[in-house]
């Protein structure tokens, strides 16, 4: 099998978290109160501050960009960036009904930065690092657009077993489909799950005093595993790609299987799906 080259695997990320975003502005609210621990914990890393200056890279729907806005005040400003124009229009949607003119987003490439040194105080990626191919090159750009004694704070997934909230949805479908492996280095979800790896990868880029600390959260919490499937078709962009490869009748029995063993988490009226992340802090 030919390894697929860089620009096809951004295209991949590119296709799949666009065709994503109307179904993450559905489901808004349960994903930012999923996060909110992550987004609160990253910007403590970073020190923001009122007045402060913040890049935040693959901004996704606004988070944690929006977040820091309210932080850093009409003194401070923020500049969002993410590959998918579609997720951004949904991020701009956000910051105007907040009310938030500190802050801009940008259409482009997380590995092609090209921001003036010394532009901002602070830079966040949450959970966006693994989708890149080459996420060094992001890292260093990043680090030349910080402030001398600059701060970087990100977040990744950690091992698969440790996050139900989309292991549910890919047990099952090894089942129904040979599930690509994709080669050590593919961008992924659990691309950075390896903790050495990920501050290895940090290090190339050369920051410092790299800490890495482990969080566990409830991604969502949905009444019934029905629930837990709608909710995850409209989020989890890259399984629903292989899950359209299906046919019909494999795939609804394939999302049977999905509620069924969704179902196992439910406690009382209430199904909460845990997820635990690397959280990464360092300095320029």
């Amino acid at each position: 099998m030919t390894q697929p080259s860089n620009e096809e695997l951004k295209q991949r990320e590119y296709n799949n978290w666009s065709s994503a975003a109307e179904g993450w502005r559905r489901r808004d609210a349960l994903l930012r109160k999923g996060a909110t621990p992550v987004t609160e914990r990253m910007l403590a890393l970073c020190n923001l501050s009122s007045g402060g200056h913040l890049l935040d890279i693959a901004s996704g729907t606004g988070e944690p960009s929006i977040s820091a806005a309210k932080i850093v005040g009409n003194s401070g400003k923020v500049v969002g960036t993410d590959l998918s124009e579609a997720m951004l229009i949904v991020a701009q949607e956000k910051a105007d009904e907040n009310k938030l003119e500190n802050i801009e987003y940008f259409c482009l490439d997380a590995e092609s930065l090209e921001y003036p040194p010394a532009s901002f105080d602070a830079v966040t990626i949450r959970w966006g690092l693994m989708f890149m191919p080459e996420p060094v090159n992001c890292l260093i750009g990043a680090r030349k657009a910080l402030k001398e004694r600059g701060r970087i704070s990100l977040a990744c997934w950690a091992a698969p077993q440790d996050n139900p909230f989309v292991g549910v949805l890919m047990q099952p479908l090894s089942r129904y489909m040979e599930v690509p492996k994709p080669p050590p280095g593919t961008p992924g979800i659990f691309a950075m799950a390896d903790a050495e790896y990920l501050q290895s990868t940090v290090k190339a880029a050369g920051f410092k005093n790299i800490k890495i600390e482990e969080l566990v959260i409830d991604v969502v919490t949905v009444s019934d595993g029905l629930a837990y499937w709608e909710t995850m078709s409209d989020l989890a962009a890259p399984v629903m790609a292989l899950v359209k490869q299906l046919d019909e009748e494999s795939r609804l029995k394939y999302i049977d299987e999905v509620i069924e063993l969704a179902e196992t988490y439910r406690q009382n009226d209430s199904l909460s799906m845990k997820g635990t992340t690397w959280i990464v802090s360092a300095e320029k």
